[in-house]
């Protein structure tokens, strides 16, 4: 029989590793970032095009390389960053796999130029599937310069899977945090299409954080400071009050680089316990420096994932020292029954005397002394009658000169909406119609008994509200009093940007969309003036996350999100005419059995089936 096992070319087995190396373009920008920062650079520059697909481009002012690690720089498993398997259990640097240029190569064009230091010139290497197509000599500054473009040109399976450019961008975005966020000491600049996103000077961890979040972040954060023979943590948690139900402000770093741990991230939430809600997620930025040998972060190729020698003792740690800062800034409510008052005594008091209050007393004040006004007062607050309240309308009708009173008839011009009952049978199926757990609405039909979720079902019809208003573009707006003030930060301001036609067409108002600053004078009648804030808070994050899907069009995602933060909830109370105008809008949408999520909206329990149990 003839051998069937062969060894597969370079080029081949570089893309296989690319698969798991390079995921989307934020995966090659975190690969980017992660040797600009091992190369020692003190300013690094990401610019990107066309949400990455087009170019991703990295320039630093790090040490540079030779020509001819330029030219080994690409092979795989080359790297500067250990020599011996023994290194494994010390790293103190990003990257030391020696794969992340080989794969990126492997499936896109990349140009590269660098220069050390010391020499006068530098190396210019353009490559295309892994295939060397040019090396020269240029002039350039000191470091290193690396364009990515056309990403997954030789792979459209994998190129066909991304996202739209908007959704890359957020995770390119995303990346970038976690890396400028452990790196304060690194100035980072950030340009997408030829604007600047980010432009963040040399800092601390503090500033660096409200530089990136906006500056009202700077005063939701707590310190966090413990120092153990295991553990030694820094860094900030936010405010109870200010923790939300979408997650997006959760950062773990570990020895200067970051992680997921849901182990660590529930000894954070246990540590707030009593203080958030039980579906609230609060924020923080943890800085964790171990033992380098106490950690193994060779799990998984992006280098997330991680494992700790004793996570136990890590996990009481962490959530004793963040219930220790809660209560020593004052911001977890302690009761002190022992404390004593005169602590609170200024100092400036100590010296004073005592001086009696001024108090002047009406001694023939009688409470209970019966005058001859009490009759007239109880008469005054009783309701007038309202008998004969048509003669107040009499000779108003129109006159010749028609400077009096007319009547006006106003009839809807607007299409009827269609209903699940008659008029006749509308008193009947009000009695009948009622909430039940407060969660459903049941009703009555001919065939047997309607049970709605009262959420699902309000989500129907808001969805297909907005969806109209948007494409049609006539939603109702009502302008408040005062404009709200409200502050982003540059990435949100971003997505309002992106979506601010299709929320004007729903009801809001904008005045200014700028400089992290929103000004709100109109809002849709379904939202309330008091939930504005929260509102957009919950739409920016929703849109960011929950709903970025390549196949729903703009309209479709913001009508998805308004009627998912809008909608009923469950536990709200419901009177007879709100369940009967649910179970009638319900019934006039386009789509009534499921919701816009894909879910059940309602089941009809039939008469038969009722007669089922009792046989």
């Amino acid at each position: 029989m003839a051998d069937i096992i062969k060894l597969l070319p370079d080029h081949v087995a570089n893309q296989i590793a690319a698969g798991e190396v390079v995921q989307r373009p934020a995966s090659v920008v975190k690969e980017l970032l992660e040797n600009a920062i091992d190369a020692g650079a003190m300013s690094i520059k990401l610019i990107i095009k066309d949400g990455g697909k087009t170019l991703i481009q990295v320039v630093d002012d790090g040490k540079g390389m030779s020509e001819t690690d330029a030219r080994l720089s690409f092979e795989r498993h080359a790297t500067s960053k250990i020599s011996s398997a023994q290194d494994l259990f010390n790293l103190h640097t990003k990257g030391f796999r020696g794969e992340a240029l080989a794969s990126i190569a492997a499936i896109a064009h990349v140009d590269m130029q660098t220069r050390l230091e010391g020499n006068e010139v530098g190396t210019h290497i353009k490559i295309e599937g892994s295939k060397i197509v040019s090396q020269e000599v240029v002039a350039m500054p000191k470091g290193t310069s690396i364009s990515v473009k056309n990403l997954f040109f030789n792979i459209p399976a994998r190129r066909n899977f991304l996202k739209s450019n908007q959704v890359e961008l957020r995770h390119i975005t995303d990346e970038f945090h976690r890396v400028a966020l452990v790196h304060p000491n690194i100035a980072f600049h950030f340009y997408n299409n030829g604007s600047e996103i980010f432009s963040l000077p040399k800092t601390k961890h503090r500033q660096r954080i409200a530089h990136i979040f906006g500056s009202r972040m700077e005063d939701r954060l707590v310190p966090v400071t413990e120092e153990t023979e295991v553990v030694k943590i820094s860094g900030f948690i936010c405010k109870p009050e200010f923790s939300k139900k979408s997650r997006g402000e959760q950062f773990f770093f570990a020895n200067d680089r970051y992680i997921k741990s849901p182990y660590l991230h529930h000894a954070v939430v246990a540590a707030f316990e009593g203080l958030i809600k039980t579906d609230m997620h609060p924020g923080y930025f943890l800085y964790l420096e171990v033992d380098p040998s106490s950690i193994d972060i060779n799990i998984h190729p992006t280098k997330t994932e991680v494992k700790f020698d004793d996570e136990n003792t890590l996990y009481a740690i962490l959530r004793s020292t963040i219930k220790h800062s809660l209560g020593q800034f004052n911001v977890a409510p302690v009761l002190d029954f022992d404390h004593d008052p005169n602590l609170d005594t200024p100092y400036a008091y100590k010296e004073k005397d005592a001086i009696l209050p001024k108090v002047t007393v009406d001694a023939s004040f009688n409470p209970f002394k019966e005058t001859g006004t009490v009759s007239r007062v109880s008469r005054s607050f009783q309701k007038p009658s309202t008998k004969g309240w048509e003669g107040l309308y009499e000779g108003l009708q129109s006159d010749a000169e028609g400077d009096t009173f007319s009547s006006v008839v106003i009839e809807s011009e607007g299409e009827e909406q269609g209903t699940l009952y008659s008029e006749d049978e509308l008193a009947e199926h009000m009695a009948t119609t009622f909430q039940l757990r407060r969660k459903f609405v049941v009703s009555t039909v001919k065939s047997g008994m309607l049970v709605i979720h009262q959420n699902r079902a309000h989500e129907r019809i808001l969805f297909e509200k907005f969806l109209g208003e948007i494409t049609v573009k006539e939603g109702v707006s009502q302008q408040l009093l005062f404009p709200l003030e409200l502050t982003f930060n540059k990435q949100d301001l971003g997505i309002l940007n992106e979506i601010q036609e299709s929320l004007t067409n729903i009801g809001f108002a904008f005045e200014s969309l700028e400089h992290e600053m929103v000004k709100v004078t109109g809002v849709p009648l379904a939202v309330p003036e008091s939930g504005i804030g929260t509102v957009l808070d919950r739409l920016i994050s929703d849109y960011k996350e929950g709903f970025s899907d390549g196949s729903l069009s703009q309209a479709e995602v913001l009508a998805k999100v308004l009627s998912k933060n809008l909608a009923v909830k469950t536990g709200d109370v419901l009177d007879q005419e709100s369940q009967l105008a649910l179970v009638n809008n319900l019934f006039a949408c386009k789509e009534p059995t499921l919701s816009p999520f894909q879910k059940l909206t309602y089941t009809i329990i039939s008469e038969g089936d009722i007669d089922k149990k009792f046989s």
